[in-house]
């Protein structure tokens, strides 16, 4: 039994769930972002795919992936204006809207690789963001393995956990973004722009879920394939659920994905069918959105179109 405790649960293993929970993190982030200030955003999964394609198609044709990064951002919040303009002035369906970005996402990042550079599958390779070494940590014992190393988007990630945080929690502007997902006609009232705080909301939700999307083909890996996010979208949205819409929350989820990723990942090295093992983060996805892992109270006016008056 110990033996398969330390086969599951080592440092290795630590680090492995830490890498695969970044993008989970980013995006995340973003959705907490749009659903405190009342907006439904499904479509993180198709913005994270945007990000992912636009930060491999930056660094191609630039040579520098950090101008990767900000053309993911770009791109993604580009997406999140997309469905502000559908979900706050024309008061579309959000769940609909959000799907209709998730599907456009595959249909477009598939023509787009075969238009510009005729493969179908995989893009050529891209130069890749560094791996960063943390002086003094990395010789820790057991501590060092984990963190110690990790490309500098781990680290970001983590920052921005805590900066969003205090943005949320400590600032007046953060105050503002949860009054108008609470309650909008009370924040409209003392003066407060319900519709450029939901559109500055969801624009972030973008460009966050670009981030995340941009770690995948930047910098876990150096390029893009069809359909490279493979549902993380719909994990990271079920982590800000299952956080309770709070930034250590989504943290600890996107760990607990992240950590259910890496040990499928072992399964398959002890044998056991691929495609059972491979279910293990979906499932536990589902089981988190289901509601069987605590009960989680979203804004209040979540999802809710609001007419001033």
């Amino acid at each position: 039994m110990w033996n398969y405790l330390v086969y599951f649960v080592n440092a290795t293993v630590l680090a492995a769930a830490l890498r695969m929970a970044t993008p989970l993190i980013f995006t995340s982030l973003g959705g907490i972002f749009a659903e405190r200030s009342g907006v439904i955003n499904i479509g993180l999964e198709g913005m994270m795919l945007i990000g992912a394609f636009t930060g491999m198609l930056t660094s191609y044709f630039t040579g520098q992936p950090w101008l990767g990064l900000v053309g993911a951002a770009f791109a993604g919040g580009l997406m999140g204006l997309v469905h502000a303009v559908a979900a706050v002035t024309y008061k579309v369906n959000q769940v609909v809207s959000g799907t209709a970005i998730n599907i456009f996402a595959v249909g477009v990042t598939v023509f787009l690789l075969r238009w510009i550079f005729d493969v179908a599958g995989t893009s050529p390779s891209v130069s890749r963001l560094p791996v960063v070494t943390i002086p003094l940590v990395n010789r820790i014992p057991v501590i060092g393995p984990i963190i110690g190393q990790h490309n500098i988007m781990v680290y970001f990630a983590l920052v921005l956990v805590v900066f969003v945080h205090i943005f949320l929690f400590r600032t007046v502007w953060g105050l503002r973004l949860r009054s108008v997902g609470e309650h909008p006609k009370a924040a409209d009232t003392v003066g407060i722009n319900v519709f450029l705080t939901r559109y500055l909301a969801v624009i972030t939700s973008g460009a966050l879920a670009g981030l995340g999307g941009a770690y995948l083909s930047i910098a876990h890996l150096s390029r893009f394939g069809d359909q490279m996010t493979a549902g993380r979208g719909f994990i990271a949205l079920a982590a800000m659920i299952f956080g309770k819409w709070t930034p250590f929350g989504a943290l600890g989820a996107s760990l607990l994905f992240g950590f259910a990723n890496a040990v499928q990942m072992r399964l398959q090295e002890l044998g056991i069918p691929s495609q059972f093992v491979q279910m293990i983060p979906y499932i536990l996805t589902m089981v988190a959105l289901a509601g069987f892992i605590g009960r989680a109270t979203p804004p209040k006016a979540i999802g809710k179109p609001y007419e001033k008056e």
